[in-house]
């Protein structure tokens, strides 16, 4: 399916395509995950943890990191690692959970250091502070640290899995 779309795209898109295919396939986990983490997220904070929107970022972002491990570890970086699965789980969910503080933390200081939530600002205000904030300043600093982490100390030898293949 992969190699079928990369037909379709321009020469010089495909080249850089192919040459940073780790980079691209983890940005490409990254938006399904993010998907996931935006709707788990929204549909939490406006139903069962209306109240605790923190708690429901988090709880978004623990079931968007069991994804984003079953397809980087089987997809992004299959040719990265040479650990044992557990010691390779254990490094992964430990960055991931340092990336979950990072991602949070934007929020938090939103709603509870800026106070931007009602009444002190409008509910319109408030949802566009706990976007920016949530989805927007904390996803990408939490992702510039998983993408450096994953590669140095997750899956950090790319020769692991024999040498690359040339294929998606």
């Amino acid at each position: 399916m992969v190699d079928s779309v990369l037909i379709r795209v321009p020469q010089p898109f495909r080249d850089i395509a192919l040459r940073h295919r780790e980079l691209v396939k983890f940005a490409l986990v990254g938006a399904i995950t993010y998907m996931v983490d935006i709707v788990l997220f929204t549909g939490l904070k406006i139903t069962v943890l209306e109240p605790k929107p923190v708690t429901a970022k988090i709880v978004a972002v623990l079931v968007a990191t069991i994804v984003s491990y079953v397809l980087n570890r089987e997809w992004s970086f299959r040719t990265r690692g040479g650990r044992e699965r557990h010691h390779e789980a254990a490094l992964f969910f430990t960055v991931c959970g340092v990336g979950l503080v990072i991602n949070a933390t934007p929020l938090w200081l939103s709603r509870y250091v800026l106070d931007l939530q009602t009444p002190q600002v409008s509910l319109l205000v408030q949802e566009i502070a706990d976007f920016a904030s949530a989805n927007l300043i904390g996803t990408v600093l939490a992702m510039v640290f998983r993408w450096w982490a994953f590669r140095r100390y997750v899956f950090p030898d790319s020769s692991a899995h024999g040498a690359r293949d040339g294929t998606w």
